[in-house]
């Protein structure tokens, strides 16, 4: 009985605090898909209050989900110095692949599963649940077709080990970050959108016939053992 009451407690706390998120988003949601990082750098009283407050961005953008990522790389890069704004940036998405870790873990494997089935990129993530390899994280954090946050919710409500999932996390985005917050969107220049697709479908086909025939291969050799 004591059980039971603990499991609704906690589901009841978990879904206040789904809707209570989900409300402030749908309150403040022109607010934050527009947020104004300049003006925020430069209504700051020095560098590293402006850059606390970045990170602070970084943190509620690792909850809400709806904060433009190029926005605020590219917004950064522009409001300070290369070798600052980069520091700046990769230091908030720590923050922020920590904060939708936790929030995931927090919320549970049920609810993510889904939010994430509703649409095509979050149907593939899924997909990745069945094969456990933390090795994978690189490669999802590296494509853009699977958003920052959603990934991080995911990956939190699998309870996957946090310092391997921190530090591939950091190595697939990094390229990224680093990319927009020197090049702004001229980086659309250099990696055309079509490019980066063709790219992505390369690769799912190579996957697509990559793992039945390592299954196959790996089946066999079970045979041969046995």
């Amino acid at each position: 009985m004591k059980g039971s009451k603990k499991e609704i407690a906690g589901l009841a706390l978990k879904l206040g605090v789904i809707i209570a998120l989900f409300a402030a988003v749908l309150l403040n949601y022109d607010r934050l898909v527009s947020i104004d990082i300049r003006a925020l750098v430069e209504g700051s009283g020095s560098e590293l209050t402006a850059a606390a407050s970045i990170v602070g961005i970084y943190a509620l953008k690792g909850l809400v989900f709806v904060i433009p990522a190029s926005l605020v790389y590219i917004s950064v890069g522009m409001a300070f110095s290369p070798l600052k704004a980069c520091i700046i940036n990769m230091l908030g998405i720590a923050v922020e692949i920590t904060v939708s870790y936790l929030f995931g873990l927090f919320v549970g494997g049920d609810y993510v599963e889904g939010l994430l089935q509703k649409n095509k990129g979050g149907r593939k993530l899924l997909s990745l649940k069945e094969q456990k390899k933390q090795s994978s994280v690189i490669a999802v954090r590296f494509l853009p077709v699977f958003p920052i946050d959603f990934t991080s919710l995911f990956f939190g409500s699998m309870k996957m080990s946090f310092p391997k999932y921190f530090l591939f996390s950091l190595i697939g985005l990094a390229p990224r970050v680093l990319l927009f917050t020197v090049l702004g969107d001229k980086v659309y220049d250099l990696i055309p959108m079509k490019f980066i697709v063709t790219a992505i479908i390369v690769l799912v086909a190579v996957a697509a016939v990559a793992i039945p025939v390592k299954w196959i291969v790996s089946k066999r050799k079970k045979s041969e053992d046995e």
